[in-house]
């Protein structure tokens, strides 16, 4: 089952890559989405069906050269069955919604190309390179699966290839991308260094030996496991669009809508964050790296959400959103919280993947018109997508009932990561950034929705006449993600951010021998889901607890790095701590989520002149946000203008004047010169040859007596 799962994203690519002429179009749409689906279903039912023990299972004897001897294989356990139903549920509504939305393309000849399979190879292919990634059981195939999705997003951002932007978008993303991959390839050497082995179980059981172990890495010693951390830290940044490498996500929207969804919404932006939660029996042996990964991921989330405060075009406010979660996914497993980081990416692959899907539904029915300026009104000519794009926007706005386990899915995982940054930050810029990005994220969803949904038609008034409700094939993965934006946070809240005996066993990490700790809570460890979810609920509502926080500390599960799904040293106790955070902190998302509601509606929807006043009156605070805090005018400056001018020397310099220059000279100056000069002494008579002969002989007999013969 599981090799089927991996495979038949691969089987539909190539038959509707290379063979769609014997299937015909239909034929390669509907083998691709059929394969899809079923490896969907297989993926649900591996996640209910299989415990939380990993399994290791071998395809086939892969790379063998020296010491490094590794096999292609799966690895199974709950951080691979989680990403499993992810990539493959939305993968596979995804091809179901393309049939809608790529039914018509104004970007190609209709009836002349045939562009349908192949935009259904791309994202089959890139469905098993994803899967190739979130499978592997040692580094060297993960690489593979990680390039494998560079590539795929590269041939699907540029799928318009067109149009300018999408190539260039589509080059931006490859090029930024590696360099975060170079990162991550210089963490794999420096593994494979230190453990000669490049498989997980073999890394994970080193961890603590490579703690103690200095490197000699840019001139100086470092600690090993910071210096891998933080290497492999970088090859999460570019592909999770974490700050300072995060410049391709928003351009990545030239891509077709349905690559938005698939891609930079819900699988391949998360590989990243997979990446750290995958590796966490190393991130606990280096705190220095998990700091630097805490503090980036709140810039980020941060700066991703002021940045979509201004933003009109439709699908890239979602892009910027994107990118903010990312920033709450990294905190997350920085503070050492890896099931809350998994708990938000698994909730967030439902809402943003609907929002993405709902975007292109207004965008199909606005004939491809993207700038939210030119919506309003729109709440009764796309009725089905109104609602599914409410539904999305109340669960990345995070609506529930506080103090409970109640609400929407982000609600429920948002909360989660805040509470674990407070506890694990004591309440440091974490925590504040990510408060403050929640109001940012609430205002700018929220304007999203007025501008779009409410409000008087604007723009042209032709488009607005005939704005149309998508295809039920469009609607029916939007209502399926819309179960998933609702109840997902609610039914598996226990398991993700529970109580620790509850959360150690969802996961696979064993339960330690109670008299290690000097306690013996049996009777906890035996208790039901029920009760382990009823006192979750309870220290929820801010009940203290003084016995309970005790007694969890000194029962924390210590098992040996790699022995679950994530690891969690001893001395980490911010799972346990986050329960019992100070009532406040449990409210602020909250009150955050209303704050930005209430001005968005007073903004958009009370006195619409607002915006525009104020945007007016604090010129040089909207222009910085408008073009995201110039990153790209100074990656510009630093990087592209000096290798032009480089590239010009070179060109001008180097090509033109003394390559072209040189050869030139020679063959059209020295040589003829020269050769004029031999010519003369062709003269043709024998006198002068003779004399020739007698004048070398002499320099011959003279250089000979000279010498004295010696040679």
């Amino acid at each position: 089952m599981e090799s089927i799962i991996l495979f038949a994203p691969l089987v539909g690519s190539l038959i509707a890559g290379f063979g769609w002429k014997l299937t015909g179009i239909r034929g390669a749409q509907w083998i691709t989405t059929g394969l899809l689906f079923l490896a969907c279903a297989f993926s649900w039912i591996v996640f209910f069906q299989h415990g939380p023990d990993a399994r290791h299972i071998e395809i086939l004897r892969w790379i063998s050269s020296g010491s490094l001897d590794t096999s292609w294989s799966i690895r199974l356990d709950r951080l691979t069955s989680i990403m499993l139903i992810v990539v493959t549920t939305v993968s596979a509504l995804v091809h179901l919604y393309s049939f809608g939305y790529m039914a018509h393309d104004e970007n190609f000849k209709e009836g002349e190309e045939s562009y349908k399979p192949r935009f259904f190879a791309y994202l089959s292919f890139f469905t098993f390179a994803m899967l190739m990634l979130v499978t592997s059981d040692n580094l060297v195939q993960m690489f593979f699966g990680w390039e494998g999705v560079g590539v795929a997003s590269y041939l699907l951002i540029g799928f318009y290839y067109r149009k300018p932007s999408a190539n260039a978008a589509a080059i931006k993303a490859f090029v930024v991308n590696r360099v975060g991959d170079f990162g991550f390839a210089l963490g794999i050497f420096a593994l494979f260094f230190l453990t000669d082995s490049i498989k997980f179980d073999d890394i994970f059981a080193a961890t603590p030996v490579i703690a103690e172990t200095q490197l000699t890495f840019l001139w100086r010693d470092w600690n090993a496991a910071e210096v891998v951390a933080i290497l492999l830290f970088i090859g999460a940044m570019g592909k999770s669009a974490q700050f300072i490498l995060h410049t391709w996500l928003p351009d990545a929207m030239e891509g077709p809508t349905p690559v938005s969804a698939l891609i930079h919404a819900a699988t391949m932006v998360t590989a990243g964050v997979f990446l750290v939660c995958r590796m966490s029996p190393l991130m606990e042996f280096a705190p220095n790296a998990t700091a630097f990964i805490t503090f980036l991921g709140a810039t980020t989330a941060f700066f991703a959400a002021t940045v979509g405060l201004v933003q009109n075009d439709i699908k890239r406010v979602i892009a910027y959103s994107t990118c903010s979660q990312l920033g709450y996914m990294f905190v997350a497993a920085g503070v050492g919280v890896y099931s809350v980081a998994m708990f938000h990416l698994f909730t967030h692959a439902f809402f943003k993947a609907m929002l993405f899907l709902g975007a292109g539904s207004v965008i199909h029915g606005m004939h491809h018109e993207q700038d939210m300026r030119n919506y309003g009104g729109l709440r009764k000519k796309l009725p089905y997508t109104f609602w599914a794009m409410m539904i999305g926007t109340l669960a990345i706005t995070g609506v529930g009932i506080p103090l409970t386990t109640i609400g929407f899915a982000g609600f429920l995982s948002k909360d989660a990561v805040i509470e674990s940054a407070y506890a694990g930050t004591n309440g440091g810029y974490a925590f504040w950034m990510l408060v403050i990005a929640a109001l940012f994220t609430s205002f700018y969803s929220w304007r999203l929705m007025f501008l779009t949904f409410y409000g008087k038609p604007r723009g042209d008034k032709h488009t607005h006449e005939h704005a149309h409700e998508s295809p039920t094939v469009m609607l029916v993965p939007l209502g399926v993600l819309a179960l998933g934006a609702v109840f997902s946070g609610m039914i598996w809240y226990g398991s993700f951010f529970g109580k620790e005996d509850y959360v150690n066993k969802f996961f696979g990490i064993p339960a330690v021998a109670a008299a290690e700790h000097g306690d013996d809570h049996a009777e906890a460890k035996d208790a039901g889901h029920a009760d382990d979810h009823a006192e979750v609920k309870d220290a929820a509502h801010g009940d203290d607890h003084a016995d309970d926080h005790g007694a969890a500390k000194d029962d924390h599960a210590a098992a040996a790095p790699g022995a679950g799904a994530i690891y969690m040293a001893p001395d980490n106790h911010v799972l346990h701590d986050a329960h019992y955070v100070p009532k406040w902190v449990k409210i602020s998302p909250f009150i955050a989520m209303i704050l930005g509601f209430v001005v968005a509606f007073w903004f958009y929807i009370v006195n619409p002149k607002l915006p525009v006043a104020l945007a007016a009156s604090q010129r040089p605070l909207y222009l910085f946000l408008l073009n995201k805090w110039y990153v790209d005018e100074i990656y510009d400056f630093l990087f592209v203008q000096p290798a032009k001018a480089l590239g010009r020397i070179l060109w001008k310099g180097g090509d033109e004047a003394i390559i072209k220059g040189g050869i030139n000279g020679l063959a059209m100056g020295i040589v003829p010169f020269f050769t004029r000069l031999a010519g003369r002494a062709q003269s043709g008579y024998i006198f002068t040859y003779a004399f020739a002969m007698v004048i070398g002989i002499a320099i011959f007999i003279t250089w000979m007596t000279l010498s004295g013969g010696a040679h």
